[in-house]
């Protein structure tokens, strides 16, 4: 089981590390429309910074769950935690119906919603000791 849960940590890593890359290259013109307005005004920022911010997080969440063993479990919620801070974001993007990277359909966007709680889970999961 520790080799299963060690592959889906490296994955995980990996998915991270992309999509926060992807939050500061390539996509983050097209990530600033998944940020609500609300967001913006909550945290006294504009759209690119959170955009920035968050990829930021993600490849350091990405980088930590491989770099710290001993912290991992504390990470894996981190991890999770998230997943379900940038769930408003995700609503706002299915619900306004707007095109992001790699999220162009409705059905694309529908069914991250539903991979959140997988997110989660996975992230809590595969951390645990």
């Amino acid at each position: 089981m520790s080799v299963v849960r060690a592959i889906a940590r490296c994955a995980l890593a990996a998915l991270l590390v992309f999509a926060g890359v992807s939050h500061l290259t390539w996509g983050r013109r097209g990530y600033r429309i998944v940020v609500p307005d609300w967001a913006t005004r909550l945290l006294r920022t504009d759209k690119d910074m959170i955009v920035v911010a968050s990829g930021a997080v993600e490849v350091m969440l990405g980088a930590a769950l491989v770099a710290l063993p001993r912290d991992r479990p504390r990470i894996g919620w981190i991890v999770g935690a998230f997943f379900v801070a940038v769930l408003p974001g995700n609503v706002h993007q299915w619900r306004t119906r707007r095109d992001a990277p790699l999220m162009r359909t409705d059905r694309a966007r529908f069914v991250r919603l539903l991979l959140q709680p997988v997110l989660v889970a996975w992230a809590v999961w595969s951390t645990a000791r």
